[in-house]
């Protein structure tokens, strides 16, 4: 079903088509060195999401080896351990439940973590790479910073360490828009990692950095709309 997940390679390839925009238009812009971050990860991110859908063969193999050892540990105390002398009475025998009770809990909690341990393996994983796409959010977010539409009305005047503001209204439109459709993009490389993982804690964790980035995306729309230029159609 084309359309009923998200596919790695469409999004590379629509984060390369707006990078190859971003240099038409700002060559020399910083942004465009951002939107080069931003398919790099694109391909990256692909790659691991891909490699958290597959089972870890390895950690498996010593889960499993650990498994093994702890039963046969087990099975060798009950075989070979002698409980001739071991009094029958009530005290004895209530000592002997009480151990009883707690070698099985401890033996389930160890068996409980040797299972989860992939799983907890690849959501470290997972977080370190949204860590990373929470990062680009933020620099993105800083490229947009400065660009402010007030510098477009008349009687503004710039400070001795006001930033050099040479864009246009229609440029400085495009520029707020390609940051917001980066935001957008880095989003559905977060929600990659949601796709691949069912983890309630990566779904929570990719869920914070849309919201993250829709409400920086939002803050940019507004600054879009204070721009009394219009913007001409069917741009770039």
């Amino acid at each position: 079903m084309p359309y009923r997940t998200l596919d790695k390679d469409r999004i590379t390839t629509t984060a390369a088509r707006l990078e190859k925009r971003i240099g038409e238009r700002f060559p020399e812009a910083g942004l465009r060195k951002v939107a080069q971050e931003v398919v790099g990860l694109a391909g990256d991110i692909g790659d691991r999401t891909e490699k958290l859908q597959r089972p870890v063969l390895w950690l498996r193999a010593v889960i499993l080896a650990a498994i093994i050892a702890a039963a046969s540990i087990f099975t060798l105390v009950g075989t070979f351990l002698s409980f001739e002398r071991i009094s029958t009475g009530a005290f004895d025998f209530v000592q002997g439940l009480e151990s009883f009770l707690n070698t099985a809990v401890f033996a389930g909690a160890g068996f409980y973590t040797l299972v989860t341990l992939e799983e907890r393996f690849k959501r470290r994983s997972a977080l370190r790479g949204l860590h990373e796409l929470r990062s680009v959010i933020h620099i993105i977010d800083m490229h947009q910073l400065t660009k402010d539409p007030a510098v477009l009305h008349r009687g503004f005047m710039p400070t001795l360490s006001s930033p050099a503001r040479t864009l246009t209204a229609p440029e400085l439109v495009r520029y707020l828009d390609y940051c917001s459709e980066l935001l957008s993009i880095t989003g559905k490389l977060a929600a990659l990692y949601a796709q691949a993982l069912n983890d309630d804690v990566i779904v929570n964790a990719v869920n914070d950095i849309e919201t993250l980035g829709t409400n920086l995306s939002r803050k940019i729309w507004q600054k879009i709309m204070l721009i009394d230029e219009d913007r001409p159609r069917g741009a770039a």
